[in-house]
């Protein structure tokens, strides 16, 4: 098999490297493209927690930021994304020892959202994330 459909028919590939493994041709496979796409998924498990946790924390700015312009839709949307946030780390719980980071990257584009959608300054929302993650998932809290 070839890996050169890796670049060429990555489809193909996947199922050709899936047959190896499963008639245990483990001297044939493609071991450093296998090894780049486990890390890549990884990768994007990572990038689905911190896109969640972005849009649950700009509706979340916008809420206390924005309250005359507060209503079901940003309502609904910080519930949605309380939940699909909660429902991608129970999924990857590994995921729980690098929160700190993903918060601090997730609030970082939050704020730049924010800034951009509501036309307020970027000074007026605080630099750190005000809230803490027990907050962040907590059914029904919603910043005064």
């Amino acid at each position: 098999m070839k890996a050169s459909n890796y670049e060429t028919d990555f489809y193909t590939w996947t199922q050709q490297q899936a047959a190896l493994l499963k008639s245990g041709r483990f001297s044939e496979i493609d071991v450093e493209n296998i090894i780049e796409e486990i890390e890549t998924m990884g990768r994007s498990e990572i990038r689905a927690l911190e896109s969640r946790l972005s849009v649950l924390l700009l509706h979340m700015l916008k809420w206390q930021y924005q309250p005359g312009r507060r209503g079901n839709s940003w309502k609904f949307s910080i519930d949605e994304q309380r939940l699909r946030f909660q429902k991608v780390l129970k999924q990857n719980p590994g995921l729980k020892s690098g929160i700190a980071e993903i918060l601090s990257d997730a609030y970082e584009l939050a704020v730049m959202k924010a800034a951009h959608e509501t036309g307020l300054r970027f000074d007026i929302f605080p630099v750190a994330c005000p809230w803490t993650m027990e907050q962040l998932i907590q059914k029904d809290f919603y910043p005064d």
